[in-house]
């Protein structure tokens, strides 16, 4: 059993935008399904944006969205905010955002009632990942019974905060990968738009090699690190 989770158990990653999800935990997120376990994705926002990167359409990144969700066995999926006022200014809406992951949608917590929610891990680079890891932790608090909690909420981390974070909280939870590595690639790639040349932290090469070396600390080909903010059997 992966995080203890067992066949049949929901899990809800938030990442902050299409392709984060598999950066930070597509590895995971492959296992999980293999292992019967349901996870769902609930991307925040997602807008263009011409002066980073490669440009993309928001169009273009729905489609590399819902091809990498299909490659790792994701079941319910769904960008939140796309190319909308809240997409573009996160940090005016956070309320508007706990209560989107709280009961907004199908994906949230009081609907999915999953055992375990990944979210943005502290620390991050990206603003608007500090915003969206605020908002979730705010939605995953204990609540009694008018508030579903999740037995497990972890925080997962993309390339960029691996090599340029001076904040970041320790990432003890590792997850063995090697089998689901040949996934998370595949899902990689489904992003084009999004991988850089093999300098930048977000290429494959680079990719690979945080990976590797993560499980060089449990004996593994490939892992995944995580900060464990609640963790309950």
């Amino acid at each position: 059993m992966t995080l203890g989770l067992r066949p049949g158990d929901h899990v809800l990653a938030i990442p902050t935008h299409p392709d984060d999800e598999t950066l930070g935990a597509g590895g995971t997120i492959a296992r999980l399904t293999g292992e019967g376990v349901q996870v769902h994705v609930l991307a925040v926002t997602c807008c263009h944006r011409p002066r980073w990167g490669t440009a993309s359409t928001t169009g273009q990144r729905a489609e590399e969205f819902e091809a990498a969700c299909d490659v790792l066995g994701v079941s319910g999926r769904a960008i939140a905010w796309l190319d909308t006022e809240q997409a573009r200014n996160v940090h005016d809406h956070l309320p508007e955002l706990i209560r989107l992951i709280e009961d907004g949608s199908e994906l949230s917590l009081n609907v999915l009632r999953p055992a375990a929610l990944l979210i943005p891990a502290d620390g991050a680079v990206h603003q608007e990942h500090q915003l969206v890891h605020r908002a979730a932790y705010a939605a995953a608090r204990p609540g009694g019974a008018a508030r579903h909690c999740p037995r497990t909420v972890l925080g997962f981390d993309g390339p960029e905060d691996r090599a340029w974070s001076a904040q970041a909280g320790p990432r003890t939870v590792l997850v063995d990968i090697t089998a689901s590595a040949t996934a998370k690639d595949k899902a990689l790639n489904c992003y084009s738009s999004q991988l850089r040349d093999p300098a930048h932290p977000r290429s494959l090469e680079r990719i690979r090699a945080i990976d590797t070396a993560t499980g060089a600390g449990i004996g593994a080909d490939r892992a995944e690190a995580f900060t464990p903010y609640r963790m309950a059997w």
